[in-house]
């Protein structure tokens, strides 16, 4: 077995780790217990076994009923198979309201996620921004340092407008 060396991390990592677990506690605290229920379920049925354990089913309704009449057993769903039909048109609306309904609690949170995402996109954005005329303002203010024009620090000192942005990519 293969054994990881325990690796002290810094503290802004601790810290970032500290805030990632604080966003998800409080997005599964709000959840109702129906919610969990159905997502659980959701879950246990989006497993190979499920599909295999209703193939199992459907092959065994069949062949017992197809099998039945002939061994002198009381048949249950002569073919065409209609309560086997129902039974599987039931199973299948359900799941689909089940994966429905988990996949509007993920699309909720990833919309979440995404506004945060922009937000410290956006901040990051002008902090850089600050620290390049900064560095820039440094530069032409040192005696030892040349100055020059730099069209590209000089580029990278305007804020970037996040709708004309948004305009460009959607030309």
């Amino acid at each position: 077995m293969l054994t990881l060396p325990v690796v002290a991390l810094p503290s802004p990592v601790h810290d970032n780790l500290d805030t990632i677990a604080q966003l998800r506690e409080r997005s599964e605290h709000g959840v109702s217990v129906h919610q969990r229920m159905f997502e659980t379920v959701a879950t246990r049925l989006g497993r190979p076994r499920s599909a295999y354990a209703l193939a199992v089913c459907v092959v065994g309704w069949i062949a017992y009923n197809s099998v039945a009449p002939r061994m002198g057993w009381v048949e249950l769903d002569a073919p065409p198979f209609f309560w086997l039909q129902g039974s599987v048109s039931l199973l299948a609306a359900f799941t689909a309201i089940l994966v429905l309904v988990a996949q509007t609690r993920q699309r909720t949170e990833e919309d979440e996620r995404a506004h945060l995402d922009l937000q410290v996109n956006l901040l990051a954005e002008q902090k850089t921004t600050k620290i390049i005329a900064l560095l820039e303002e440094l530069r032409r203010d040192m005696p030892d340092v040349p100055d020059r024009d730099d069209p590209v620090a000089r580029a990278l000192q305007e804020e970037v407008d996040p709708h004309a942005v948004q305009s460009a990519v959607k030309r």
